[in-house]
């Protein structure tokens, strides 16, 4: 059995915590996304809205979720060993599993593969962010100081200086 991934949050309040931190992070990538697309000022006020940043903090919160990827027996000796709510995604007659648990929401969500590990990963990312996390996460407050979030307005912050030009 391996983990992959950079955390797994024991409480809701720590799965809030790091939500927020993220928030600085992706209005980053998506100030730099902009430029690299050679968005205009205009062009950055249209598209760039707080809904775009939210959605971006949401992905990446969702992929640095930890992991663990093994055989389906190891799979269900970890579920055997740990008392949560399984959320299976997949076939049952395949050989491996990677999954996702939430002490906290007494759940864990696990996807089934065969022979494409890194597929299963992205899909349990996104389906444990949905199924144990977008709920609790949805009234997180933006981390203060930061610029590209949504703004009391609900719109994103003006782009920095140089977003669209050759600065």
């Amino acid at each position: 059995m391996e983990t992959e991934g950079l955390f797994a949050p024991e409480t809701r309040t720590a799965a809030r915590q790091r939500y927020e931190t993220l928030a600085p992070a992706a209005g980053a990538v998506v100030r730099e996304t902009a430029r690299a697309m050679s968005f205009d000022s205009g062009e950055y006020d249209r598209r760039v809205t707080g809904e775009v940043v939210d959605t971006a903090r949401e992905a990446l919160f969702a992929s640095l979720l930890e992991v663990m990827i093994g055989t389906r027996k190891e799979y269900q000796e970890w579920c055997d060993a740990h008392q949560c709510e399984p959320i299976e995604l997949g076939s049952g007659n395949v050989d491996n599993a990677v999954w996702h648990a939430a002490p906290f929401a007494e759940a864990v969500v696990a996807a089934t593969f065969q022979n494409e590990p890194d597929a299963a990963i992205d899909t349990l990312r996104r389906q444990a962010f949905n199924r144990i996390y977008s709920d609790i996460l949805a009234d997180a407050p933006d981390a203060p100081g930061e610029t590209g979030t949504r703004s009391t307005s609900g719109e994103a912050d003006d782009p920095p200086s140089g977003v669209g030009t050759d600065e």
